[in-house]
């Protein structure tokens, strides 16, 4: 499937033939389909499906909302030339649903915290088509709007992302002569201070909490704001801090969008799909020097054409709670049938005009695209590997879990996994999503529950002068009974807890393999008899059969000494990317050994592997590692530390390269 196939251009666009026409017509397929679901008045757009958590209002607002910013985006992008009447439509929808007698008024902020969500959006899109909307609406709509948006003075937003949304709408509230604290913004800006952390990344509050929310909220509000505040102090003097970080952080995020334009599969809201794209518009809008607006066009049109392809919108023109189709089961409590159009995030280039060097520079290759690669993010804990034969992305989580180190919530298969790639998808439904399975080291008691590992104590990442990343973890197994009354969020659930030994997991990653080696610690007063488990990557297939693999891909996990109990646990519709899902596991056939360290070999790429990993022991506790690619290392476990024999290179050997 090739959607608007008439607008490709391979030698702008060598790489996705995607043009600035693809995504004016994917912005306005997306808002003209819109119109069939909404009120006689356009305040409310009810997509279709059942309410979300929060009820049918707060839907409809996310409907007017969300899609509000696709209309904002085309419009600005055009200096104001709008053929399809897109600010008058809205502007109707505007009066109604901040009269306060209207049937279609709009669930206040006082009323429901999802509104003040809503009100950034619609706050932001008023100043970015000011001399078209707000400039053209009459004296007592005026007043209207600013009565919606001004309880967010002096209101409580959660510490997390929330606070941008505080900001951006008094900024607006302030440049139009509305109520305004200055108060509420400092404190806004120094809690947003406090979520900096290495490498230009930003944390979504004081958690380990690293997601998608790190560049689609929190590398874009900052500097959306700064052009609304420009003048004031405060925002002219973060501006120049806010794109080092930027920067940064966009070279990390360009090494984590697949060949085939998937973003990491992590994290929650994932049904925001391509709104992931929205951090490389604002790389581009910030005038960047680096990465390059070829580059950051490759990235955000591979991903938007990733999603175009796979169906969404469906055809309908309908954007549904899912990854490609509709797959309920990816949302979170909180999702309605409006919310996938936070998804117009992404559509954010389409503010940028048609000769911007964004448009107009030609394609450059992902990361991936260039050749293989490794590198450490210091700031979430990921191990990071590309490769080129297949495209695939891949990420060894040992810095990531939506908590604190010490707790002991249950895992979320979200954000505890120890692997995520652009090419599988975390077990998110069905009896694995709670008991981990996929991507994991777990303990098995007397019943068969595994263990979580939330909580876990983040020990150094690097990598060894070869490039091959090294990371570690290490937690206390544990048990939760779940309290499960409350909202899901993606996170781990609390309960009552039972404490096991202590699990320490070291990882050495290179191209399409996994070394990953495993210790338990005894624990006062917590005997152990249950045996030790590892599971390998999620495969997507199409039925039961291990062959039916996806896009040729291959999960493979190959335990070492005591690890030779082994199997593949195919489980129907629990993931959104295929029918099925394989999970190979291996195991030790008894209770697990302390003080032992185990070995397995952990494999995804294309195909069986043509060649697998030599490790061998100097001593106990000293690993030396002999790859398919020549590469050879040596990893002191014993020290906590890690050298390299000199590199020796032979012949790539096919899969595993």
């Amino acid at each position: 499937m090739n959607p608007w196939r008439e607008f490709d251009d391979r030698e702008l666009s060598p790489y996705t033939g995607w043009t600035r026409d693809h995504w004016a017509a994917l912005a306005d397929h997306l808002l003209l389909s819109a119109r069939r679901y909404a009120s006689p008045s356009h305040a409310r757009i009810a997509f279709p499906g059942p309410p979300g958590g929060y009820g049918a209002d707060v839907d409809a607002l996310e409907g007017f909302a969300r899609t509000f910013l696709a209309a904002g985006f085309r419009v600005a992008g055009e200096d104001g030339r709008d053929p399809l009447g897109l600010m008058e439509w809205y502007a109707e929808g505007l009066a109604a649903g901040t009269d306060p007698h209207s049937p279609d008024r709009w669930v206040r902020l006082e009323e429901h915290g999802q509104a003040k969500v809503e009100a950034a959006s619609i706050a932001m899109v008023l100043h970015l088509t000011r001399p078209w909307l707000w400039d053209r609406l009459g004296p007592v709509v005026r007043e209207q709007v600013v009565d919606y948006l001004a309880p967010a003075i002096g209101a409580d937003y959660p510490p997390i992302n929330w606070v941008w949304f505080q900001i951006v709408v008094e900024q607006f509230l302030a440049s139009v002569g509305g109520p305004c604290s200055r108060e509420d913004i400092d404190a806004g800006l120094a809690l947003s201070d406090g979520f900096a952390r290495e490498d230009g990344w930003y944390a979504d509050g004081a958690e380990r909490s690293y997601d998608h929310y790190a560049g689609w909220a929190l590398q874009f509000y900052p500097l959306l704001w700064t052009e609304m505040a420009a003048g004031d102090e405060r925002a002219d003097s973060r501006r120049p801090v806010y794109l080092r970080r930027l920067e940064r952080y966009l070279d990390d995020a360009l090494h984590l969008v697949g060949a085939d334009g998937s973003p990491l599969i992590q994290g929650r809201s994932l049904t925001y799909r391509f709104a992931v794209a929205a951090q490389f518009w604002v790389g581009a809008r910030a005038g960047l020097g680096r990465p390059s607006p070829g580059l950051l066009r490759r990235a955000a049109s591979g991903v938007a054409r990733h999603f175009a392809d796979h169906g969404a919108p469906d055809g309908d023109g309908v954007l549904s709670l899912g990854w490609h189709g509709p797959w309920r089961p990816i949302a979170q409590s909180y999702s309605g049938p409006g919310s996938p159009y936070w998804a117009s995030k992404g559509l954010f280039g389409l503010a940028l005009p048609a000769g911007h060097p964004v448009w107009t520079a030609v394609e450059e290759p992902l990361p991936v695209e260039s050749g293989d690669f490794h590198r450490v993010l210091r700031a979430p804990g990921w191990l990071v590997g590309g490769t080129r034969a297949d495209g695939v992305v891949r990420v060894v989580n040992h810095g990531a879990d939506h908590s604190f180190p010490g707790s002991h919530l249950t895992d979320s298969p979200l954000y505890a996994r120890l692997g995520y790639s652009t090419a599988t998808a975390p077990v998110l439904a069905g009896e694995h999503a709670a008991r981990p399975l996929d991507q994991s080291v777990v303990l098995l008691d007397a019943d068969g529950t595994p263990s979580h590992r939330t909580g876990f104590q983040a020990l150094p990442a690097r990598g060894l002068p070869s490039g091959t990343p090294v990371g570690a973890s290490r937690w206390r197994a544990h048990w939760v009974t779940p309290e499960t009354d409350g909202p899901d969020h993606g996170h781990g659930r609390s309960g009552p807890v039972r404490l096991g030994p202590w699990i320490e997991v070291v990882s050495v990653v290179r191209g399409p393999w996994e070394a990953r080696l495993v210790r338990l610690s005894p624990a006062e007063g917590t005997p152990w008899d249950g045996p030790l488990r590892v599971g390998g990557w999620p495969l997507p297939a199409d039925g039961p059969d291990e062959a039916a693999g996806r896009s040729r891909l291959c999960s493979r996990v190959l335990g070492g000494p005591g690890l030779e109990a082994s199997g593949v646990v195919r489980a129907e519709d629990s993931s959104p990317l295929a029918p099925w899902t394989l999970v190979p596991w291996c195991a030790t056939p008894a209770a697990a050994r302390a003080g032992r360290w185990y070995q397995a070999l952990v494999y995804l790429g294309r195909g069986e592997p043509a060649g697998t990993p030599a490790l061998s022991w100097d001593g106990p506790a000293s690993v030396r590692l002999s790859w398919p690619d020549g590469v050879r290392d040596v990893v002191d476990l014993a020290a906590g530390e890690v050298s390299a024999e000199p590199t020796r290179r032979s012949a790539p050997s096919g899969g595993a390269r």
